[in-house]
């Protein structure tokens, strides 16, 4: 084989790897049934995949020769080990003795491999901590730091969270499936915020080079497209709307180069039309249940800004009236800066520097960047430099993603000149 041909199989396998890897490992975990089996199987597929696509071509379905290759991986590995244990016995005797078709391996109907790979991680005999980062980084693929730095904690304290819930699933038999309808309303809660804390990862990356990571938003909304359909409660559309009213807006976010946008500057013609209509469509349905909750609420915000034809069209006082039904459903010190932020909109800058400095004062918004950046941006509207260059400074020092380090780096040096 030629260097340039060997390089192009690499290239291919990388790409399934990005395409498909989270689902091949979600199929590898129910066939065989353990986490950490499952991870080394699928490593062992794709390095195989290298070298036998190098000499027999690129199956025409890569997915399901991946899924095929890891099970037998798994056989092996577990017959190579010189003492087994009683549950790797099992479960190599499990798999070497079943014949399951490989089109039922790979069912793509709502029973898809990755939602029911959620709800085993969102177990309710988990704690709500553990099922979050367990799901993020077996459904996801998010690395250990990065979920770490979502939850402010110590990397290997997520480790050992991530490793307990493995086991607790592994000892209890935690099955790999889907709940019944009865018990799906009690787990939905769950798996609501673990999707939406993909979101949230993939709109607004927590740290690095890039603004956004389009596979994860791209994959949380399709899970809740799922979710949707499996179970289509007023939380779910409410979670699906938000999310699509916010993703319209991705290519209007950024630059060429990657530099942040604001929404008051971003060029609304840029906004995906189709996305908003089916967000507004969404979200009007899930609020005239009257059994909505957060997520409904934050998408009727979403709603009214994108239905703004301009900046200073925006209905600041509905968003805050928005924001007040949003503090009593679900009370935190993000919503209230949110609805700082709205009422400084609304009512003037003065109004809101004095909401955001009272939460400032609390302390639980202290090491929140976006909190700092908010005040510095009413200081600057006053034209008080000198206080919003201390602000901006103090969000500086906190943030941890490239293009939210440049935009503050800007507006320092627009207070400079």
């Amino acid at each position: 084989m030629t260097h340039e041909a060997e390089q192009h199989v690499r290239a291919t396998v990388d790409a399934v790897y990005r395409a498909e890897s989270r689902r091949v490992l979600a199929t590898l975990i129910r066939v065989i049934g353990d986490f950490d089996l499952a991870e080394e199987a699928l490593h062992e597929a794709f390095r195989a995949a290298v070298e036998q696509w190098a000499r027999d071509g690129v199956p025409a379905n890569p997915r399901a020769w991946l899924v095929s290759a890891g099970r037998f991986k798994a056989v092996d590995r577990i017959r190579r080990r010189v003492r087994l244990n009683a549950s790797e016995a099992e479960i190599a005797d499990r798999l070497h003795a079943e014949a399951e078709d490989i089109a039922t391996v790979l069912d793509q109907d709502l029973e898809d491999d990755r939602l029911r790979l959620i709800f085993t991680c969102c177990h309710p005999a988990l704690p709500q901590d553990a099922q979050i980062a367990l799901t993020l980084r077996e459904v996801c693929g998010l690395t250990t730091e990065e979920i770490a730095r979502a939850f402010l904690m110590a990397p290997s304290t997520l480790a050992q969270r991530i490793v307990r819930a493995k086991n607790k699933i592994r000892v209890a038999r935690i099955p790999y499936e889907v709940p019944g309808r009865d018990a799906l309303p009690e787990r939905l809660d769950s798996v609501l915020h673990v999707i939406y804390l993909v979101f949230n990862e993939g709109y607004s990356a927590s740290s690095g080079s890039s603004l956004m990571r389009h596979d994860l938003s791209d994959e949380a909304i399709r899970l809740a497209r799922l979710l949707v359909e499996l179970l289509p409660e007023p939380e779910a559309l409410g979670l699906l709307a938000l999310m699509l009213l916010h993703e319209s807006r991705r290519s209007a976010r950024a630059t060429v180069d990657g530099d942040l946008i604001l929404l008051e500057d971003q060029d609304r013609s840029l906004w995906d039309r189709a996305m908003i209509a089916e967000g507004g469509q969404l979200v009007t349905q899930a609020l005239a249940t009257r059994r909505f909750g957060a997520y409904s609420v934050q998408a009727a915000i979403a709603a009214v800004h994108v239905e703004a034809a301009e900046p200073g069209k925006t209905d600041w006082r509905q968003i805050v009236g928005l924001y007040d039904v949003l503090l009593r459903l679900e009370p935190s010190p993000i919503v209230e800066l949110n609805r700082a932020v709205a009422i400084a909109m609304r009512d003037g800058p003065e109004a809101g520097l004095s909401l955001i400095d009272a939460l400032l004062e609390h302390g639980e918004l202290e090491k929140y960047h976006l909190a700092h950046a908010a005040r510095a941006d009413l200081f600057r509207r006053l034209g008080r430099r000198a206080d919003a260059r201390v602000a901006y400074q103090r969000a500086l020092a906190l943030t941890q993603l490239e293009p939210e380090r440049r935009f503050l780096e800007r507006r320092l040096a627009e207070l400079s000149s």
